[in-house]
């Protein structure tokens, strides 16, 4: 047998080290080629580290949370052959998810090689300790307090026995989280505390969010808006044409929307170099658009909004969005944007405050519409009103600026003929 030690591999972009984020191994474990060992954070990324050889982990290099140099020991790993120790620098990174954080950043990897030895006992539940805390994300623990379903009972189908959605499905689906809750236990105490260790992209939303508020110089501005028309059209537009290019939102007119009004406030589309005291202003218009994902807020970007018809920008933020949410969304693809449009949706609220995505200097929030009796020609009539709750980095945009912008987009979206006219 010999030693195969796996060095923190050199990402590129000039880094030096990189934060640990997570282990999918453990001491102990068998793993295949291409079997994801852990997860490393770099300033722009989450990236997946793989195995290059089949083996036993003999060793880990780090602990979650670490900093650790390029170059340095990562995993060492017991393999077939001789006994001459070999070093290597793990393979490329397989996938790469984007820098705007959670706390548990979850991969499910599934070996292309030779198979996983089956678990000795079958079935969702399994015995554990009262005190021994599962292996498993944020989201999963929450869907299971929704449940009622305990943790510990739950037998984990992912690497290293972690718990998964599916298997909260398939303890549902043998009915034995009713037979194993206590009679009255919606009304116990609890007096029972978690500690999340916040590390990896969960680290990275709270430095950018420190960062963003410490360094500018915030201020919002909210304008109701008057959707109903801009509705009727999106409806005329998906029955006419939603089976053959797609379905639209509300997202791709408020794009065009920001297109068309940064003709007039260019200094809205800007980045702003507070070191160097340089303000760049764009004239491609990049729109970063904000994605909660399981693994934190990610900002995948627009590219070019300024050159997309409606159908086009529509299908960029779909696949986009999915990309981020399902953990593909590339470095390029996460990064570069020039101003940020964010929502979320049915529960967008009345009124928010976003906070800037450093280094632009303007973000444009979407509440949620609702049907409202508003006085229209002398006539009270149900019209739909959505609030944009925008934010501005005051050092930049003065408010009078910041007022005439958002009141330029509220007048085409509430005229949304004009939105094509050139």
């Amino acid at each position: 047998m010999g030693t195969h030690v796996i060095k923190m591999p050199d990402i590129g972009e000039g880094i030096a080290e990189v934060e640990l984020s997570q282990w999918h191994v453990k001491v102990g474990d068998l793993v295949v080629e291409d079997q994801v060992l852990a997860d490393v954070m770099t300033d722009k990324a989450m990236v997946d580290i793989p195995s290059p050889v089949h083996g036993k982990v003999i060793s880990l290099g780090g602990q979650p949370g670490e900093v650790m140099a390029v170059g340095s020991v990562l995993i060492s790993i017991e393999v077939e052959g001789a006994g001459n120790l070999k070093e290597s620098t793990a393979p490329a990174p397989v996938k790469e998810a984007p820098v705007a954080p959670k706390v548990e950043a979850v991969v499910e990897s599934k070996p292309a090689a030779a198979p996983r030895p089956a678990p000795a006992c079958q079935g969702p539940m399994v015995a554990r300790e009262a005190d021994e805390r599962p292996l498993a994300s944020p989201a999963v623990r929450k869907h299971a307090l929704d449940l009622g379903i305990q943790l510990r009972l739950v037998r984990g189908s992912g690497p290293a026995g972690r718990v998964l959605h599916e298997d909260l499905d398939a303890y549902l689906a043998q009915g034995q989280s009713n037979a194993s809750a206590p009679v009255g236990a919606a009304y116990a105490q609890r007096n029972d505390e978690e500690q999340i260790q916040v590390i990896g992209m969960r680290r990275k939303i709270a430095q950018r969010m420190q960062d963003a508020t410490q360094r500018a110089a915030h201020f919002s501005y909210v304008e109701e808006i008057d959707v109903t028309a801009i509705e009727e059209l999106r409806a005329h537009l998906n029955e006419k044409h939603g089976a053959s290019r797609g379905k639209l939102t509300l997202l791709p007119f408020l794009v065009r929307a920001l297109v068309v009004a940064l003709r007039d406030f260019p200094q809205m589309n800007a980045r702003y170099d507070d070191e160097a005291q340089v303000i760049t202003r764009l004239g491609a218009v990049h729109v970063g658009v904000a994605t909660q994902s399981d693994v934190g807020l990610m900002v995948p970007v627009v590219r070019h909004a300024e050159a997309r018809s409606l159908w086009d920008s529509a299908a960029e933020i779909s696949r986009l969005a999915n990309a981020a949410r399902n953990g593909k969304a590339s470095r390029d693809e996460l990064s570069g944007s020039t101003i940020t449009l964010t929502s979320l949706g049915a529960l967008g609220g009345i009124v928010s405050t976003p906070v800037l995505n450093l280094p632009e200097v303007a973000i444009v929030g979407v509440n949620k519409i609702v049907e409202r009796p508003m006085v229209v020609k002398g006539q009270v009539v149900i019209r739909k009103m959505m609030n944009l709750s925008s934010s501005f980095d005051h050092r930049v945009v003065d408010g009078m600026d910041a007022a005439l912008f958002i009141q330029a987009i509220r007048g085409l979206i509430e005229q949304p003929a004009t939105l094509f006219v050139e």
